[in-house]
């Protein structure tokens, strides 16, 4: 097997650069890379490294070529039609290239206490940037600003980079639940949306939390209580053989006894670890059967158009006992 995807690379050899590759073969693996990461390459990985001076599919097929190799699977979602192109053009014609999907992912889903250990701390680094960057919070602040501020204590603080665009959205634009940080000024009388995560040793964390310029209305108040409800329930919900969709729909009846469920427009969670994004995802239609090891987020919202939006998102693992919900910041209405 071909393993191309820089999350699966790193996952099986620790090899943390932007570009290598690892050819599975019976009773041996052989690593790939280019010269910039001759050194590095000779730290981080275990088996045999070959580096490559020119591009490293050609040297890939080069050794499946030379070892008679009939059936080679590669994954489908990461390499490209021009790779898959480069690859086939340096093997046998009798040697098969099989598409393979989620066999990794799946062995990926499951983590060891030694990686859960690393994104409980990555969630620590990001719990902490979060108050340092919201005691410095003020209106006439703006979006921007603020995501800046969020960043810079991250990294303060040890991550390698945000897991994702940091978003900060206040007012209406918190109904946009990818909101991108602007030059918008945020203003009393305002929710502001902070949707945050940061990657340390590897490992990703997300959080998302509100914070209100000035005391919030009835209105506001009862759409957070909704929100809280319907995530407290989730979580409720997150224990040994549950259906992920099961997880989502705890989610969705609290919201729908508010009358909004339809104004909860995205799933109630996915699993995270060396990618912000991996299985299983918490929605609707997923059945796959938590077990113990995974790490998931859980964060259902609410997002009205002309009024705003509200989200509220922990990262949880399951445990044999249930789950332990690893993000420590508090989910009390704050008001700034």
């Amino acid at each position: 097997m071909l393993v191309t995807s820089s999350a699966s690379v790193r996952y099986l050899t620790g090899f943390s650069g932007s570009n290598g590759a690892v050819l599975a073969l019976p009773g041996e693996a052989v690593f790939f890379t280019d010269p910039r990461y001759a050194i590095q390459s000779g730290r981080e990985v275990s088996c045999r490294v070959q580096v490559c001076k020119g591009p490293i599919l050609p040297a890939v097929a080069a050794i499946v070529a030379r070892r008679r190799i009939r059936r080679l699977g590669f994954e489908r979602a990461h390499l490209s039609y021009d790779g898959f192109d480069l690859l086939r053009a340096g093997l046998p014609m009798n040697t098969a290239l099989e598409p393979l999907a989620g066999w990794l992912e799946a062995h990926r889903m499951l983590k060891s206490e030694a990686e859960i250990a690393l994104i409980r701390r990555s969630v620590e680094t990001n719990s902490k940037a979060f108050e340092r960057a919201a005691r410095r919070l003020r209106p006439g602040m703006c979006e921007r600003d603020l995501a800046a501020e969020i960043d810079y204590q991250m990294r303060r603080l040890g991550a390698e980079k945000p897991s994702f665009e940091t978003i900060v959205a206040g007012g209406e634009r918190s109904a946009l639940p990818h909101a991108h940080p602007t030059g918008a000024v945020l203003k009393p009388g305002q929710p502001v949306l902070i949707d945050m995560g940061a990657f340390q040793d590897g490992y990703a964390s997300d959080m998302t939390r509100m914070l209100f310029l000035g005391a919030p209305g009835a209105r506001v108040r009862r759409l957070y209580r909704a929100v809280l409800e319907a995530q407290l329930a989730a979580i409720d919900a997150v224990r040994l053989g549950v259906a992920a969709a099961r997880v989502d729909r705890a989610a969705r009846d609290v919201l729908k006894a508010f009358k909004l469920d339809r104004a909860f427009v995205h799933s109630t969670g996915h699993g995270l670890g060396l990618e912000i994004h991996e299985s299983p995802r918490i929605g609707k239609k997923d059945k796959t059967r938590l077990a113990a090891g995974m790490a998931i987020t859980i964060e259902p919202g609410v997002y009205l158009e002309g009024t705003g939006g509200i989200r509220i998102e922990d990262t949880v693992v399951v445990t044999p006992g249930g789950c332990e919900v690893l993000t420590p910041t508090s989910k009390e209405l704050r008001v700034v």
